[in-house]
């Protein structure tokens, strides 16, 4: 901690808030994509992409989850994050990014008893019906299915998800939106892009 303390008051002497850069960002955000990740401390939206201060609006939980839309209106981190990221901030782009090694989607794969974690356990609920396609397949196949398989197929499905919110639709059906499935290796840097076909894949290597 001491060393991140030691960053954190040394970070205005680092960085050049003489510039232009950061007096703009006190005037507004105008980022260019959501990102949805998970909260992995390995998994950094920036560091990925190479952003800049103000290029991307971040939403992160435990297994880049993105719980259904709720009719009622519940509050919701989650659906306040897409709901203000979309009609307020005006994002073009919005990205689902899974990660491997992913102790949440692990969980799931494995069968983790989480009863010591009630919350997490809650949580994941929102994730298990959509991945039963390969869950389900346990025992019924040679090999269980691997952690990269449910994480993959659950960017899919929070893909599916997100298009179940109104606002998102109507921004998609006008040409407004696009979605973006990734899948990112932590051990190799490597991300993987969704495809059309519904396969993930590396360009431009």
């Amino acid at each position: 901690m001491k060393a991140l303390l030691d960053r954190a008051r040394s970070f205005r002497r680092r960085v050049d808030f003489e510039g232009d850069e950061y007096r703009k960002l006190a005037v507004g955000q105008f980022p260019e994509a959501l990102f949805i990740t998970c909260s992995d401390s390995r998994v950094i939206p920036a560091l990925i992409t190479g952003a800049r201060p103000g290029e991307i609006f971040e939403l992160r939980n435990a297994g880049n989850i993105v719980p259904p839309y709720d009719e009622q209106g519940a509050a919701s981190g989650e659906a306040a994050t897409i709901e203000y990221a979309l009609e307020v901030l005006g994002v073009q782009d919005v990205v689902v990014c899974g990660h491997s090694h992913c102790g949440a989607m692990s969980a799931l794969t494995h069968g983790t008893d989480l009863s010591g974690l009630p919350r997490v356990d809650a949580w994941l609920e929102h994730a298990r019906p959509g991945l039963e396609p390969v869950l389900g397949e346990v025992g019924r196949r040679s090999g269980d299915p691997t952690l990269r398989e449910v994480v993959q197929l659950n960017v899919r499905n929070q893909l599916a998800v997100l298009r179940g919110y109104p606002v998102a639709r109507r921004l998609i059906d006008s040409g407004r939106l696009r979605l973006h499935g990734w899948y990112y290796e932590i051990d190799t840097g490597t991300v993987h892009e969704l495809d059309e076909d519904g396969r993930f894949r590396v360009h431009g290597s």
